[in-house]
């Protein structure tokens, strides 16, 4: 947010924000709360309770949610072949992840992470719907969401932990996460929902799970099974034909 923040005194995006109405700024401020804090807070508290297989495993449902979520909320109603891409991409992502092995001192966990699921759900169909309208640039619905957002999950961060320590190799890390995945990547993600719909954009973040899997063996050396391959081949079929639309 402190990165992209500059930006948003330039010439034509100050003339954008004065042009938010009370509507926008609600949605805007919607979409922070349910994007930045809920979604990233309940992945960061999930992942202290689960496996992190269990994790990725339970956010790749998110999808699923998205196409029923997008039908009601925003009128974007899918195609069957589009629908058969999802339930292909769920079946690979199970596939992947098979088996695995939930204990009953897991229960608040799943619990969290189902909120979490929800609320990516709802973030990504508002996000659409944010994105699709052409008065707002992705920079300015990034900045001001994120800004929201990111200030309520750190003030719930600092009041329930306190404040970190932070070495050099942190400060490292943490200004890659800040400037490369946090505030070009969510930029990004919003300049491609102005087109993609809410679950096209959504099986693309999925794929983040096979991306992964693919560097992890070219970079580190892990290994990837045959059951993880066909899993990947599965998920990767259904993602290619969420995006396929065919002119009538």
């Amino acid at each position: 947010f402190v990165f992209l923040l500059p930006f948003l005194f330039t010439k034509k995006n100050k003339a954008i924000v004065k042009t938010l109405n009370s509507k926008d700024w609600i949605n805007l401020t919607l979409l922070g709360i349910l994007f930045y804090s809920f979604t990233q807070g309940t992945q960061f508290i999930g992942l202290s309770l689960l496996p992190a297989v269990t994790v990725s495993l339970w956010l790749n449902f998110t999808p699923l949610i998205v196409a029923v979520l997008a039908i009601f909320l925003i009128r974007e109603i899918s195609t069957m072949l589009q629908i058969f891409g999802v339930v292909l991409f769920i079946t690979g992502i199970l596939t992947y992840f098979y088996p695995v092995n939930l204990s009953n001192n897991q229960s608040m966990g799943l619990i969290v992470m189902t909120v979490g699921v929800f609320a990516n759900a709802a973030s990504a169909v508002l996000g659409r719907s944010v994105n699709r309208k052409s008065h707002l640039t992705p920079l300015v619905i990034t900045v001001i969401s994120m800004g929201i957002g990111s200030t309520i999950l750190l003030s719930v961060g600092i009041t329930l932990q306190g404040f970190p320590a932070i070495n050099v190799e942190n400060i490292f890390y943490l200004f890659w996460l800040a400037i490369i995945n946090t505030a070009l990547a969510m930029t990004i993600w919003n300049f491609t929902l102005r087109t993609l719909t809410a679950m096209e954009s959504s099986i693309i973040n999925g794929t983040m799970l096979i991306q992964i899997a693919v560097l992890a063996w070219i970079f580190l050396g892990e290994d990837i099974s045959f059951k993880e391959f066909i899993g990947m081949l599965i998920a990767s079929s259904g993602a290619v034909l969420v995006q396929l639309k065919f002119k009538k």
